[in-house]
């Protein structure tokens, strides 16, 4: 019980709402196939459920519906970020953060992304806060991975969008 306080202040002094919460709402929802295998469910909330580009705070939950090791989740998002346009010494230096950040996720673990009005992104594993990037270039450039005009999967995009 005394963790669940610890957690529940660390989420109220980092403005972070949990996604249950009224607070934020959620916009659209959708699920990455890849060769007919699913690999994850994500759900985009903000507040009053609607996404406009810059809307502030935000959550970005990815369940896992398999096992994944943390040296694939960083490998795939340099490789979405080269896609992007995302590179250089900075994108390094955020890649080598979320690689100490992240653990390995097994199925049914949710990592959320948490970004608050000051664009400070939060990382949690189900529920639990794992670590903060203060660098709001990061949540910008982290969330392009699926909310970017530009992504590699649209369809996903457009549903996490409620356009779909």
């Amino acid at each position: 019980m005394k963790r669940m306080g610890l957690l529940c202040l660390a989420l109220f002094v980092c403005g972070i709402a949990r996604a249950g919460d009224d607070a934020l709402q959620m916009v659209g929802q959708a699920r990455l196939e890849v060769l007919w295998w699913p690999v994850y469910d994500s759900r985009l909330f903000t507040p009053g459920g609607a996404y406009t580009e810059g809307t502030r705070p935000l959550r970005l939950e990815i369940q896992y519906l398999r096992d994944i090791r943390r040296e694939d989740l960083v490998e795939n998002t340099r490789k979405e970020w080269q896609r992007l346009g995302v590179v250089g010494a900075q994108a390094q230096q955020w890649l080598d953060t979320v690689a100490r950040l992240w653990p390995d996720v097994r199925k049914n673990d949710v990592l959320a992304l948490a970004l608050d009005n000051q664009d400070r992104t939060t990382f949690l594993l189900n529920g639990e806060v794992l670590g903060a990037i203060d660098d709001p270039g990061f949540g910008r450039d982290f969330l392009a991975i699926w909310l970017s005009p530009e992504t590699s999967r649209p369809e996903l995009r457009l549903a996490l969008l409620g356009q779909q």
